[in-house]
């Protein structure tokens, strides 16, 4: 299967990394590949919404939400507008490169219904453990924990839940991040795209439940790599450390509580 379109779909509030993610798609992505983006911008001020208008192009959709109903409203949103065949979740805060962004492209080319996740990089170029082979309660514990005490007690098994281990090969994936998932709209929509009851965090770790359930496979693929600048929201500021642990009790209430 060739020449697929794609519609890449980015969710904004108030950050300006996405100019930077814009500028780069407008360099290494739309001038060679049958591609869209769009837009969804989550109410953000109207500063930002103004700086955002500028982007506006055929090959750039812009919508502007009343309210801040959540990442995933956005992506669900952008899929239900969308034509194209693939549908690219991309963070407002990622670069991608041309040479990467074609790798994954031939996979889905060939296996349209999976999901594919490529290696994720810090700016610096080291990687960031975005992967998760499984997900328990007290794992994520230990990551919230100020200090160093018990992490260095637990580090290997911290190592295993960040999937350290990962070698470079084309392999079969549990968790992927929902910084960059590339993926078929209609797989996306077939599973009723994110679960609309997170406003943020563990979507991602739903949908690729979701995709898990109806047998479609989840694959990382790391000779494709992406640049994602991490904020880590939820380890600074108590509001979003509060999102966090409503989204991750209702991904447990949803899948089942694993503790250990």
């Amino acid at each position: 299967m060739k020449n697929l379109q794609i519609a890449i779909s980015i969710v904004t509030y108030n950050g300006d990394d996405v100019f930077k993610t814009l500028a780069n798609l407008q360099q290494e992505i739309l001038p060679f590949f049958p591609c869209r983006i769009y837009l969804y911008d989550n109410h953000s001020t109207s500063a930002f919404q103004k700086k955002l208008a500028e982007y506006q192009s055929e090959q750039i959709t812009i919508h502007y939400g009343a309210e801040n109903r959540g990442f995933g409203h956005g992506h669900n949103y952008n899929a239900r507008q969308a034509t194209e065949e693939l549908f690219l979740i991309c963070n407002p805060d990622i670069l991608v490169s041309q040479k990467s962004f074609q790798r994954m492209l031939r996979y889905l080319e060939k296996e349209p219904q999976r999901m594919v996740a490529p290696k994720v990089l810090n700016t610096d170029g080291s990687t960031q453990f975005l992967v998760r082979r499984r997900l328990a309660v007290f794992d994520y514990f230990l990551r919230f924990l100020p200090g160093n005490f018990l992490k260095k007690i637990f580090q290997r098994r911290l190592a295993y839940f960040e999937c350290r281990d990962l070698t470079d090969e084309v392999q079969e994936i549990a968790f992927a991040s929902g910084c960059f998932m590339f993926t078929s709209r209609a797989a996306f929509l077939a599973v009723e795209g994110f679960d609309e009851g997170f406003f943020m965090y563990f979507e991602d770790n739903d949908l690729c439940q979701k995709y898990r359930q109806v047998q479609q496979k989840i694959i990382y693929l790391p000779q494709a790599e992406v640049t994602h600048f991490y904020a880590k929201g939820a380890h600074r500021s108590f509001k979003l450390f509060k999102i966090f642990l409503q989204s991750m009790i209702r991904y447990f209430n949803k899948w089942g509580w694993q503790f250990f």
